[in-house]
């Protein structure tokens, strides 16, 4: 978990850190999740993500579609859920 963006960013430039999935709020202060993940999609290209939001799909569905390997998980969610997504997108 990093402070914000720019920090995960930062984060990943550790070539020892194997990362399996980006789990990312849409939207989040300075940079959203889109544009956050396209950006460490440079670096680990091949990286599944789920992004999560509150807010309405509609809207955001044409800007997610546009990252590679990405999910859509609305707010609010159960743990079930969750882990259920997380499994569809690493097998």
């Amino acid at each position: 978990e990093a402070e914000d963006a720019e920090e995960a960013l930062s984060i990943l430039e550790d070539d020892a850190l194997q990362i399996d999935l980006f789990l990312s709020d849409v939207v989040m202060p300075g940079m959203d999740g889109p544009t956050w993940v396209r950006q460490a999609h440079k670096t680990r290209p091949d990286t599944h993500v789920i992004f999560m939001s509150g807010y309405s799909e509609e809207g955001r569905v044409e800007k997610q579609a546009r990252v590679p390997n990405s999910v859509f998980l609305p707010k609010p969610f159960s743990l079930h859920q969750l882990t259920s997504l997380v499994h569809e997108q690493l097998h």
